[in-house]
């Protein structure tokens, strides 16, 4: 029981565990109650190292900003355009270097 409570389990969880669909009838209860303190027992805690995740562990977080030339949100770490704006600016800039076909 005391491996229960150094993993900090809730009191009404140990007896929620312990008491729950006993058999019937209940031939070997110390035998039972073994099992149970050790096949149910909880995870141990992670300690405080283990959850202090290394920096490349950490996701990026891209923020939200918005498009320069249509004010769309987009994700990026600097500000500029969003793919369609950058798109149709290329696209005007091909057809203005393209000679018109006479």
């Amino acid at each position: 029981m005391a491996a229960w409570l150094e993993r900090e389990a809730h009191p009404d969880t140990i007896r929620h565990s312990l008491t729950t669909d006993l058999p019937q009838p209940l031939r070997h209860p110390a035998k039972l109650l073994k099992h149970r303190l050790t096949a149910l027992l909880p995870p141990p805690l992670p300690s405080a190292d283990d959850l202090a995740a290394p920096a490349s562990n950490r996701p990026t977080v891209i923020p939200f900003l918005n498009c320069d030339g249509c004010e769309r949100g987009i994700r990026s770490l600097t500000p500029g355009l969003c793919r369609d704006c950058r798109e149709a600016r290329a696209a005007d800039a091909s057809a203005v270097d393209t000679p018109a076909a006479a």
